[in-house]
This record gives C-alpha cells, sequence and structure tokens, in this order.
C-alpha cells in the first residue's frame, strides 16, 4: 500500500524533473483548471506531480499527472493496484500493457499495522521507507487520460525484510536502470517483476 509519499527537491536527480514537469504545456492546463503542481514536500492522494512516461514518439519525458483513477460506476478513487492482478483488472488492464509510467520520490511513508491483544487492527508509527541501494525511489505505476488529463496509480507488490514488521503491502520498486524499460510499451513487465527492490531502509518518524 502506498498513499504518501516525500520529495526533496534539492537532492540533484529531482532538479531536472522538477523544471520538466513544470514546462510541461499540461501543467499550464492543470493550473488553468484549478489544481496545483506539487514539486517538494509530502504528497498526497489527488495531487498533481511530477511523472515519467513515454511521448507519443516514444521518448521519455516528465509530465504532470494527478494521483488517483476514477471509479465514476462505484463512485471511489483508486490510489494503488495490485501488481499481481493488474493485468486481469478491467480498470488497469489496458494501462498495464501499454500505459506504464515512473513516480520520482525520495522515499515513501508507511503506517505500521498490527494487532491488538482483543484482535482488532491498529494503526502505529509512521515510517519514511527507501531501497537500501538508491538515493531516489523510482515507484512503479499506471497511468491513463480521464477528462482530458493524466493520472496515474502507483503499483504494489508483496512486502519483503523489514517491511513485512511494518505492513502487508509495500509498492513495487525498480532500480533506475530499468525505468526505461518499464515504461517502454514494447516491454512485457511481468519480466520486470523479479527486479524489483526490496531491500529497504525504515526510519520511524517522530
Amino acid at each position: 500500500m502506498c498513499t504518501r509519499f516525500f520529495i526533496d527537491k534539492s537532492a540533484e536527480e529531482f532538479r531536472a524533473i522538477t523544471y520538466l514537469a513544470k514546462r510541461s504545456p499540461l501543467a499550464k492546463k492543470f493550473i488553468a483548471a484549478g489544481s496545483r503542481i506539487y514539486t517538494e514536500g509530502e504528497i498526497r492522494p489527488t495531487n498533481v506531480v511530477p511523472v515519467i512516461a513515454p511521448s507519443p514518439a516514444g521518448k521519455r519525458m516528465v509530465y504532470p499527472m494527478k494521483w488517483g483513477f476514477s471509479d465514476k460506476e462505484h463512485g471511489r478513487i483508486f490510489f494503488n493496484a495490485r501488481s499481481e492482478t493488474a493485468a486481469q483488472k478491467p480498470s488497469f488492464s489496458e494501462a498495464w500493457v501499454s500505459h506504464r509510467c515512473i513516480i520520482p520520490a525520495s522515499f515513501y511513508f508507511e503506517w505500521e499495522h498490527f494487532k491488538s491483544p482483543s484482535g482488532k487492527e491498529r494503526t502505529g508509527d509512521k515510517f519514511a521507507i527507501q531501497p537500501r541501494s538508491s538515493s531516489c525511489t523510482w515507484l512503479c505505476g499506471l497511468y491513463r487520460i480521464e477528462e482530458g488529463f493524466p493520472v496515474f496509480v502507483i503499483l504494489t507488490r508483496e512486502p519483503e525484510g523489514s517491511v513485512k514488521e511494518i505492513h502487508d503491502r509495500m509498492p513495487l520498486i525498480l532500480p533506475k536502470e530499468k525505468c526505461s524499460l518499464w515504461i517502454d510499451p514494447r516491454t512485457n513487465p511481468a519480466e520486470l517483476l523479479p527486479c524489483a527492490l526490496t531491500d529497504m531502509i525504515t526510519e520511524r518518524q517522530v
């Protein structure tokens, strides 16, 4: 599960990404519609943030996108999609095949989930989580167009390592060198799932 992440725009890797997102013609369109482009700090569902995706010509680009797929039929919004079942779900299957994206973050947040002595599910402390081997957290996502605007969801998977002690899901995170393959529509995304990073640094937030 992932419903919060953080962008430290002072990090060198984010400077060019932020610059390109703000220069995109889509940025003006979002702003004209009353949306703010978030390029730093804690990011929440429905925020508009920089996302890496291919251009119509297949070139790697940065676009502002809104976090969340709308399900108008049932009156809800999807912020995450399970990587294990996205290919079979009507809401995600088309995007799984040809509309994949990368959401750059410094780290993501998760709240500890556990059962109390009475057996009830409880929420505990907040943790900042990032890959041990990377200074940036490259979150895998899917995108589509809704009412003329691009929107995205973040893919999740079964947790491993230290994250298992915090939550029963974690985002699908790839190493930087695999990101271009992930967004390439010619790639079979299932072949990249074994490349996911699972060795995380977890830091309890005060």
